[in-house]
């Protein structure tokens, strides 16, 4: 945890924004992976984390906006529990921690919330991703399963996103040291690339990493000979002569800060001149989008200059042909790039997800409907403190290829005779994560192997 006069300070920021009213925050529960006694790893709910730093399970929490006082529900381990897990602290000992005076039983939940709304009172609460949450609401509020998403507090969203989306400092130190962990998993990896080794041990090897630095995996890996399938989690493939290797992968620290970075590195010890020819288009997509990131530019442009960079790239290639920017605004590059420039991290590695990206991407604006930019998660204007990722890509798809083709979709844009010839090409982006501040941006953690030349040297053969 964070000092508790920081949960204490964000609590207090809350009640500012929120006005009236009780905020309820669910904390999440064991999740059995077959029985009750063998669960998956904990993993606590982002912004119960955010607002009370407690990471365990069982816990909810309510702010009384109107009374001022704050309250962590939840039950004291008992002697039993302690045969299994040796002694743990009790519930008031662990709410004092995040700097909360008031606790009580998990049984009382029901009946506060009850009373509350005898009252008249609003209970504001967030959209729930976990099943059991959405049965505690239908329990305690009447809210629908199938409702309760549509029925959360917009004004509670709002204030979360409002808070969450500027990076104090020791979170974004936080998130460096989880940049850097992934930096050493993508440097793990880049060892172990070669003809005949089975991308399941890469992906073991990579979790390794991030394993020993005491955290775990940020979202599950992506290691793949098809990096032209966005997320490919499957690790099934043998490395092969020739091929491309992607790696998607990063660390979440043990306060739950996320990394996330791509490379893209060849299997064999160098790039074909093809290989190079497309990473060098990428390469450029990802340096002009960087160069665009600063204070007040809408994100949504950012991704746009990446996207022109792409045709640009692809045009002189053969692949594209035109007008490119009227290419760009039709989405005819989408064929390549289907997907968003990039997106907020944090807590979560797309960041607050779980709340709604047309709150968090768009600020309650709608979402293009466009393919490929309705995949774009981030548009609104950056702000100092924001943590955004990087990481255009191009990739090509065959079955989505076949089916533009079929179609005779944008001819006067696509160069299909010559697109054909890359169907077995895969997929290239190289990922970064990166902090607006003031002047501009700065990229958290070490340096990362990013050309050519640095991929290819970073390739182990020994």
């Amino acid at each position: 945890m964070f000092d508790r006069d920081v949960y204490c300070s964000r609590r207090a920021r809350l009640r500012m924004l929120l006005g009236q009213g009780l905020a309820l925050f669910l904390g999440n529960d064991e999740c059995p992976m077959n029985y009750a006694d063998n669960a998956y790893r904990f993993r606590q709910d982002s912004s119960f984390l955010y607002y009370f730093g407690l990471d365990t399970p069982g816990l909810a929490a309510v702010i009384d906006l109107d009374e001022g006082t704050e309250t962590v529900f939840g039950d004291d381990p008992t002697i039993e529990d302690f045969v299994w897990t040796g002694p743990l602290p009790s519930l008031r000992e662990r709410a004092a921690g995040a700097g909360v005076e008031r606790t009580a039983a998990s049984s009382r939940l029901g009946d506060a919330l009850a009373a509350a709304r005898s009252a008249g009172r609003k209970v504001h609460f967030l959209p729930p991703y976990r099943p059991e949450n959405k049965l505690k609401l239908l329990a305690w509020l009447g809210v629908p399963p199938e409702r309760a998403k549509d029925e959360a507090s917009v004004p509670f969203i709002h204030a979360v996103v409002e808070q969450r989306s500027v990076k104090s400092p020791e979170e974004i130190a936080e998130i460096e040291k989880a940049v850097n962990v992934s930096l050493d998993m993508h440097l793990a990896a880049m060892r172990l690339a070669r003809p005949g080794v089975a991308e399941a041990r890469i992906a073991a090897a990579v979790r390794e990493v991030a394993l020993a630095a005491g955290g775990d995996l940020s979202f599950p890996t992506i290691a793949t000979v098809h990096g032209e399938v966005l997320h490919q989690h499957a690790q099934v493939d043998t490395l092969g002569s020739g091929r491309l290797f992607l790696l998607d992968a990063g660390a979440e620290t043990a306060l739950h800060y996320a990394g996330d970075l791509s490379t893209t590195m060849p299997v064999d010890p160098a790039f074909t001149e093809r290989q190079k020819d497309v990473f060098r288009v990428v390469l450029a997509a990802h340096e002009t989008a960087k160069a665009a990131l600063k204070p007040g530019v809408p994100h949504l442009d950012v991704h746009l200059a990446a996207c022109r960079r792409i045709a640009e790239g692809l045009k002189d290639l053969g692949l594209m042909k035109g007008d490119l920017d009227e290419a760009v605004r039709q989405g005819a590059h989408a064929l390549f790039f289907p997907c968003g420039e990039g997106h907020m991290m944090g807590l979560d590695v797309h960041d607050m997800e779980d709340l709604g990206e047309v709150f968090v991407g768009y600020e309650g604006r709608p979402k293009s409907t466009q393919f490929g930019l309705k995949s774009l998660r981030l548009a609104r204007p950056l702000r100092p403190g924001f943590v955004v990722t990087v990481e255009p890509g191009v990739y090509f798809i065959p079955q989505l290829i076949d089916q533009w083709r079929a179609e005779k979709r944008f001819p006067d844009f696509l160069a299909y005779d010559r697109i054909e010839a890359y169907k077995d090409f895969g997929g290239i982006r190289n990922e970064e994560d990166v902090v607006i501040t003031d002047g501009g941006h700065r990229v958290l953690g070490r340096r990362k192997p990013l050309t050519v030349e640095e991929i290819e040297a970073a390739v182990g053969r020994g």
